[in-house]
């Protein structure tokens, strides 16, 4: 990984850090928009909780001099004030995230925030769509919007990300020159991470139905999902579409478009799949995160079982 530039003045700011940091994380991390606004949102965060802290707007030394009694203080106050556990554990991934670059950039240098521990997270099970609800989320989706080529544009997302298990953000980033035209196509994952994964045919269907009907100009380099104005198609537009999805069909909180995803891996695991193939397949760095979904298997085959056996309900 390229090491980051050092900034030209000879005494940087903390403002020209952060913006050499935000920088970083578009052009090396690959960081999408969404997940590059909320590490500035925490950071901001943070620096306007430490101005407070000690009394003045902080700065590159003043970020250098911590302790691990400031860091602690900021994790108090956010508790205190009743912010959840997984949004502080992203917050202190932030804050974390941009000290490290600093040390990287030799800008300023904290150990302090590596003794910091955030707070214990309960262990998430994803939540899946069953293969009935999965089925009709996608026949119902191209039912939802006015336009008929809206409607297959819909429908091709929706099938795309639950035939091929990807994130919303790895779909809606797919040029129309990256498009699948084979059995198994290229994807750009977090941190530029590439994999392939299998197209089915149902995928290909979809996506050459879009394409025959979009009324506007697809060019290799240009975005193969367009939204209704002819710009690159948004994550908003495909939440509201599982928004109203969810109103028409019935369908749990919990059925978003990355929920999608959770049902691509926990179907091929009750149909057998391997787990470690799953885990190439979904782009997981770590086998202890794709392991979560034997644990949504386990839940469906006690289910059954509770459902089932005829000695469930007995004392």
């Amino acid at each position: 990984m390229a090491q980051p530039a050092k900034l030209n003045d000879d005494a940087p700011t903390l403002a020209q850090a952060i913006e050499a940091w935000r920088r970083w994380l578009v052009a090396e991390r690959r960081a999408a928009a969404h997940t590059t606004s909320a590490y500035l949102r925490d950071l901001n965060a943070f620096l306007d909780f430490l101005a407070g802290h000690i009394g003045e707007p902080p700065t590159l030394g003043a970020l250098s001099a911590l302790k691990t009694a400031d860091f602690r203080a900021w994790l108090a106050m956010r508790a205190g004030e009743g912010y959840r556990k997984t949004s502080t554990a992203r917050a202190l991934s932030s804050v974390r995230s941009f000290f490290r670059y600093m040390k990287r950039a030799g800008l300023a240098e904290n150990a302090a925030i590596r003794q910091v521990r955030g707070p214990k997270l309960p262990h998430a099970v994803p939540k899946p769509l069953t293969e009935s609800e999965a089925a009709a989320a996608l026949e119902h989706g191209a039912q939802i919007a006015g336009a008929a080529w809206i409607g297959k544009r819909d429908a091709a997302v929706l099938v795309l990300l639950y035939g091929c298990g990807l994130r919303i953000d790895e779909a809606l980033a797919l040029n129309f020159g990256e498009r699948p035209r084979g059995e198994a196509m290229m994807i750009r994952g977090k941190g530029g991470k590439e994999r392939i994964v299998p197209v089915l045919p149902a995928v290909h269907a979809a996506i050459d139905a879009y394409i025959a009907a979009c009324p506007y100009p697809l060019t290799r380099d240009g975005a193969l999902f367009i939204g209704a104005r002819g710009g690159r198609l948004g994550a908003r537009t495909v939440q509201g579409l599982m928004a109203k999805l969810r109103a028409r069909l019935g369908l749990p909180a919990s059925a978003t478009p990355h929920a999608l995803r959770h049902s691509f891996a926990t179907h091929l695991l009750s149909a057998g799949g391997d787990l470690r193939a799953i885990q190439e397949l979904l782009g997981h760095a770590s086998l202890s995160t794709t392991q979560r979904y034997t644990d949504v298997d386990a839940d469906a085959l006690l289910a059954v079982y509770d459902r089932a056996h005829p000695r469930a309900h007995h004392g």
